[in-house]
Parts: structure tokens; sequence; C-alpha cells
């Protein structure tokens, strides 16, 4: 078993070292599977690229840093790295440039994969810190369980559910679905799982903590309340309107 933890990164300095350390921290005992980091030096323009061609000389699990010098968008840029550098086995773990992963997660992922054989995708909860890494009280995430892809879907499109980065899914997966959407401004990663469960797949819901989602001045999705939330939901619908309408589910 293989993991690669993805980590886009765009002028983050303040907060890479720390998620990079977090992936190397992370502990595989007892189970034997094997992880790496893959970051894309998304056309920094701060101290980021001196960082990491410091980093990837240290010692520990393999960094292994994809230079971009054209500014993508996150969901090419996760793509430049899954499809060139993860293995065609490999277990993807997208995880931000300033969050956190806990040092047994990809050991709960492990586990989860084990005991659920043939299920190509996996949920768990995350925590909420803001940017000094303290805990956010009463603003945890946790995945909710679902009967059926159809289930799951409808409660994304009534804006009941979100998913984010507490996910793993495997490469043969993301490879069946067309990996991100390119093309798509905001919300790459709910239409990309959103094609996970139009092919048939739900996920399997993980009884831990991913990562802690840290909450700063720089947020990416800064702005995003309910508004925006809807219109991403809109975008997203649309692109699939034909299935979603076979389902019964309308337009939110």
């Amino acid at each position: 078993m293989h993991f690669s933890v993805i980590t886009p990164t765009h002028n983050r300095h303040a907060y890479l070292p720390e998620a990079v350390a977090s992936v190397r921290a992370s502990v595989s005992a007892p189970l034997d599977f094997s992880f790496e980091h893959l970051v894309c030096e998304n056309a920094c323009s701060d101290d980021t690229a001196s960082y990491l061609r410091e980093a990837v000389q240290q010692p520990g699990p393999p960094l292994r840093v994809r230079p971009q010098p054209e500014l993508l968008r996150a969901g090419p840029a996760r793509n430049l790295l899954i499809k060139h550098d993860a293995p065609a086995d490999a277990w993807i773990v997208p995880l931000d440039d300033d969050d956190l992963l806990l040092q047994r997660t990809l050991f709960h992922y492990g586990q989860q994969i084990e005991q659920h054989p043939n299920r190509p995708w996996l949920v768990a909860d995350f925590l909420r810190v803001d940017q000094n890494r303290r805990y956010l009280p009463a603003d945890d995430y946790y995945a909710w369980q679902f009967d059926s892809p159809q289930d799951m879907l409808r409660a994304i499109f009534r804006a009941e559910h979100f998913i984010q980065g507490n996910v793993c899914y495997g490469r043969e997966l993301f490879d069946s679905v067309g990996g991100y959407d390119e093309q798509i401004e905001m919300a790459e990663d709910l239409d990309l799982y959103v094609r996970f469960l139009l092919a048939g797949h739900l996920p399997v819901i993980c009884p831990h903590i991913s990562h802690l989602h840290r909450f700063h001045d720089n947020n990416v999705s800064i702005g995003t309340d309910a508004g925006k939330h809807a219109q991403d939901l809109r975008v997203i619908y649309d692109k699939y309107a034909g299935q979603l309408g076979e389902m019964g589910m309308e337009r939110p």
C-alpha cells in the first residue's frame, strides 16, 4: 500500500513548513505501507521555493517538488502532481499548504482500506484551528453516513452536506472519472467527489480525524458563505443536470 499526499502551494512560506513536517511525522507501524509528499511549487514569489530546495535534502520520508512557473488553479496543479508523479496504484491524500496532517491519518486510512476492499475512496472528519493552531470549539466537521450514492448526492445539492480535503481516494478511481475539472474556478474538489458518486461509489466513512484545517486571513476560500456555496452547487449541478435530473434531484 502506498500513499501520495499532494499539496499545491503558492506563496505560503509562513505555513508550508508545518504542513511538510506534519506529513513527515506520519507513523505507519504496525501497518506496512509507504508514503511520499508531492508538492507543486506553483509560481511562488516569496521564500517558498528556496525553503523547498532545502527541505528535499533533509532526511525522512520522500518529499518531491514539481516546479510550476505559471500560476495554476488548485485543480490543474493537483492533476499535474497526480498524473505525473503519483504511482498508478497510489492512494491519494490531498493536503492544503496551510493545513496539518495528523500523525496517524495515513495509518487509519490504511486500516480502513484493508477492512473495506474494493471501496475506492474514504472520507474522514477534521478539526478547525486558527492561524496559530488554536482549536476552534464547536466548529468541527463530521462526515455523514449515507445508504447510497444517490442519498449523498441529494444531501450535497440541498446544501446539507459538503466535503473538502478530508478524503483519500485511489488513483484508479481518479483516472476513471477524468481527474479535477481544470475549468471550474471554485469547489473543484466537490465537483470531483460528485463524479465519484455519479459513478456509483459511496465513500467509506472513517472514524478518525484526518487533519487540522487552518483558518487565517489569506485562506483561498475566504468569503465563501452560504450564497457563494449555493452558486458553486448550481455550477456543478448544471454540468451533470441530465444524470441528476433522472435521479429526481432539483437544481439548488
